[in-house]
């Protein structure tokens, strides 16, 4: 009789249950293992790390998905009761739907992620991949909202009691946001200007914006806000319904590039020729001008001063701020050094020479009209007593 006969082996129905299960589960991690090994040789053949990204983001939902799915096909070869039975389904049906769910997330991230890599945005002319980062941010989103919503849907429909409930949610979604329509009024207002913002894209990744008097770049894009990253590092929350309703600036809407302005309050008589030859050597001395444009100006006139206005051009915000304060600088040094003149100065007439030889004083005149003509202030004259 032959020593290992498997129809002669008599053993309990947990341990042949329990061998099926841990054959299923060798099965699934053995099968994802190869699998994981093949994706990363495809991805380490290829010049760039996008691929590398979808593999590292699927790994671990592959996993638990293929070891969900392996119990789940080995329900009928257990010996389980009708109970059982149902209940392993059960918990299948909504497994299954969670990590197939975990999986789809995990790739669109990635994709999101992978548009982030290819769009640089620290390049100059970084017009181009910002809008594509901001798009991408924000479908990225969107897409994540869908999947999870209808994720959920999925493991209601695996629920007898509320599958109902799952085709209801599924069927009629938009009655439902009608439903709770009043109660999140301003949720489902930011969510559509969200998607909105996809497509019209009043702003974007890294634009130079000024909302609330507050000078900042969009930092992050949400589905229901923006995040403005201030310039003394604080940071400011805008509902995304805000940049599509109100009106705000953008500094980097068509181009990074921008004009970068000075005053001076100077003395009317200043020198203004050479006041712009100085100018123009200090422009062209400084590497933060990007080489297009620049001028000096008198922009206005007061009584006892001068507006000078210098304008120069720099390639992005940044640039030009620090380049405005340069100028500032170096002219004020040129002022204070060589031309001390042009600085403003109060002026005072006192008078004329020969105010004099003109005529008579006006209070002169006054005194010796006061003194003959017996007015107000003169000394009346004596006149005889009545007898």
């Amino acid at each position: 009789m032959p020593l290992f006969e498997p129809a002669r082996w008599d053993l309990p129905v947990p341990v042949i249950d329990g061998a099926t299960i841990a054959i299923a589960l060798v099965l699934a991690l053995g099968l994802h293992w190869i699998g994981m090994r093949i994706a990363r040789r495809i991805a380490a053949r290829t010049p760039d790390s996008i691929d590398d990204i979808f593999v590292d983001h699927a790994a671990r939902p592959a996993r638990w998905l293929l070891i969900v799915v392996a119990l789940a096909l080995v329900r009928d070869a257990l010996h389980l009761n009708e109970g059982a039975s149902a209940v392993w389904a059960q918990v299948a049906g909504l497994v299954v739907p969670l990590f197939v769910g975990w999986l789809a997330v995990n790739l669109i991230r990635a994709g999101g992620r992978a548009v982030e890599l290819s769009a640089d945005i620290s390049v100059a002319d970084n017009l181009r991949a910002r809008r594509r980062r901001t798009r991408g941010a924000i479908l990225t989103r969107i897409a994540v909202f869908v999947v999870g919503f209808v994720t959920i849907c999925l493991m209601l429909l695996s629920i007898p009691g509320v599958r109902a409930v799952g085709v209801t949610l599924m069927a009629s979604a938009g009655l439902v946001g009608l439903a709770v329509g009043a109660a999140a009024q301003p949720a489902l207002k930011n969510i559509i200007a969200g998607i909105q913002m996809a497509f019209t894209e009043p702003i974007r990744i890294d634009d130079v914006v000024i909302i609330d008097g507050e000078w900042g770049r969009i930092e992050e894009i949400r589905l229901t806000y923006v995040v403005v990253a201030i310039w003394d590092e604080r940071r400011l929350v805008v509902p995304v319904s805000r940049f599509l309703e109100d009106s705000f600036q953008n500094w980097t809407r068509s181009t990074s590039q921008l004009l970068g302005s000075a005053f001076f309050w100077l003395d009317p008589t200043a020198d203004i020729p050479r006041l712009r030859a100085r100018f123009e050597e200090i422009v062209r001395g400084n590497d933060r001008w990007d080489g297009r444009a620049f001028v000096l100006q008198v922009t206005d006139t007061k009584p006892d001063a001068i507006e000078v206005r210098v304008l120069a051009t720099a390639k992005d915000a940044a640039t030009a701020f620090d380049l405005r304060c340069d100028l500032r600088e170096a002219l004020l040094a040129f002022i204070r050094d060589e031309m001390p003149e042009a600085l403003p100065r109060g002026r005072m007439e006192l008078g004329r020479p020969g105010w004099m030889e003109a005529g008579t004083p006006p209070a002169a005149t006054a005194d010796a009209a006061g003194g003959t003509s017996g007015g107000a202030g003169s000394i009346p004259e004596e006149t005889p007593a009545p007898d």
